[in-house]
């Protein structure tokens, strides 16, 4: 079990790397980037994908913003007071800032866009329940404004430099409406979004009237390739400059290394995998059963033999870096003797069988799902592995659930805070939560949602991430690092260990 075969698919990439037609790299000026998936929509308030981002993190900005290196700095305001009791927010708003429309920016657009995520059309995306302290925006003056809060959130500043948060226009919106502004996006950023074409490319110019530092580049292109294959494919005969996470498989990192026009970056981040239960029908409503399948899966050698060293264990759904994170958590050990026992207590029978649902073009998490299929047939368990196309899985199965007994869960954690992952993942009604109903679970997400000492709130999240554990709500697998393959011409390129790419600094040749 230690290779699965990666030879053997090395060399099958190298020859379909080498097969491909060798077309001129892109001009001067020009960045081409593969990314896995077409988010849908480009409305902040309608999204909660790491690909959009990607893109988005061009095109609109926030009242902050956070750096590669992790810093909250000014964007859309300059500068923010919080009160003592850390229940209001006073921003002070860039002048002379306006939407790609030309639309002015000020007051009336920040209140705008939080009115909007907090009400009616915010409701119906994933992403209002991440900013429900906000009570409301209150406008003091054209370049000043007030955000009041029920309870303190000392994750706000951070949230408001990414997803619902980002800044949208009134006037455009009003004009055009939602739908049109889900696929003609207007934002402040320093890139305007020129061209869509659905499930196929966005073409990206700078915005002359942007802000901040001009870009460098001329023109980005984003062309979505659901299969990594394809993608490095690309990449090799110089149509593609960059393939972005999770599109670069653990298998072709030997071939990138080796290639003389090409580089690999590889940054530890936040994302995290599991397998999650559906704790309500099947088998997996047992809590012993769902233990046993943990037990019965050796995580450390999928991390050891398909990962490639990319990869750390988790005891739960969570990285090292991020605030809630508890080492001393012990995960539940590899120890199929017991899961067989514990399965034989449940009355599961030999040969029962149990669905786990992955993203059809996560290459890597297929290999790892095959994995962990023939772990669980080793204590009598059979798995069978069903692919989505991903917007699928993410959108209609797992929100409805309509899950099989387990399901691929791969998350960005963007904000570095366990909150932000497990209120989402676990707290009744969320999207992410389609079979849980936990009061005692509830009580403990939302406690820890107002509190004010760092050190009471860390205890609060080592307690969920242990009841969790406890419960056996997933299997755990692992934290795999941000992986980028570039082609060398690109310059001043810095990986954001979030994928959140910003590209005003970037050059090519």
């Amino acid at each position: 079990m230690k290779s699965w075969n990666r030879a053997l698919k090395g060399a099958l990439l190298t020859s379909a790397l080498a097969f491909a037609a060798a077309a001129q790299a892109q001009p001067a000026g020009t960045l081409t980037i593969s990314s896995p998936q077409d988010p849908g929509s480009w409305d902040p308030i309608d999204t909660f994908l790491v690909n959009w981002s990607a893109v988005a993190n061009n095109v609109f900005d926030g009242l902050v913003a956070r750096t590669p290196e992790l810093e909250i700095v000014p964007a859309l305001a300059t500068e923010w007071e919080i009160s003592e009791d850390g229940l209001t927010y006073r921003f002070t708003l860039r002048e002379g800032v306006t939407f790609h429309n030309g639309e002015p920016f000020d007051a009336e657009a920040v209140k705008f866009t939080f009115d909007r995520l907090l009400g009616e059309d915010g409701a119906a995306g994933p992403q209002q329940s991440n900013y429900n302290a906000i009570e409301s925006v209150e406008i003091v003056d054209p370049l000043t404004v007030e955000m009041k809060l029920s309870r303190p959130d000392p994750v706000l500043l951070t949230k408001l430099s990414g997803y619902g948060a980002m800044i949208v226009p009134p006037a455009y919106i009003a004009e055009h409406g939602d739908e049109h502004f889900n696929t003609n996006p207007v934002g402040t950023g320093p890139f305007r979004m020129t061209a869509y074409a659905a499930r196929d490319s966005v073409n990206l110019e700078p915005y002359e009237e942007f802000w901040g530092e001009a870009p460098k580049l001329e023109s980005v292109v984003f062309r979505f390739i659901t299969e990594p294959s394809t993608a490095l494919a690309e990449l090799q005969s110089g149509r593609v400059d960059m393939v972005i996470p999770p599109s670069v498989p653990i298998g072709s990192i030997p071939t990138i290394e080796s290639a003389s026009n090409l580089e690999l970056v590889s940054v530890p981040g936040p994302t995290v995998y599991s397998l999650r239960f559906n704790t309500r029908d099947g088998i997996t409503a047992d809590p012993r059963v769902r233990r046993a399948l943990v037990m019965a899966v050796d995580r450390a050698t999928i991390i050891e033999a398909i990962l490639a060293g990319q990869a750390r264990p988790i005891a739960s759904f969570q990285s090292e870096q991020t605030f809630g994170n508890d080492p001393s958590l012990e995960a539940i050990p590899f120890d199929p003797e017991g899961a067989k026992a514990l399965l034989e207590e449940a009355g599961v029978e030999p040969g029962a069988s149990v669905q786990i649902d992955i993203r059809g073009n996560d290459s890597t998490f297929n290999e790892v799902a095959q994995v962990v299929a023939s772990y669980l047939a080793a204590v009598g368990v059979t798995a069978n592995i069903q692919p989505y196309e991903t917007n699928v899985l993410l959108n209609d199965i797992i929100p409805a659930g309509r899950t099989g007994a387990m399901w691929q869960q791969t998350w960005g954690a963007w904000t570095f805070d366990y909150d932000n992952t497990a209120y989402l993942m676990y707290h009744t009604g969320e999207r992410w939560n389609p079979y849980g109903e936990d009061a005692e679970l509830d009580a403990l997400l939302e406690s820890q949602r107002g509190m004010t000492d760092p050190a009471e709130r860390e205890r609060v999240l080592h307690e969920i991430a242990a009841y969790v554990a406890e419960q056996a709500i997933e299997m755990p697998l692992y934290n795999l690092n941000q992986i980028y393959a570039i082609n060398t011409r690109v310059k001043n390129f810095v990986a954001p260990p979030d994928s959140r790419l910003r590209l005003t600094d970037v050059t090519v040749e």
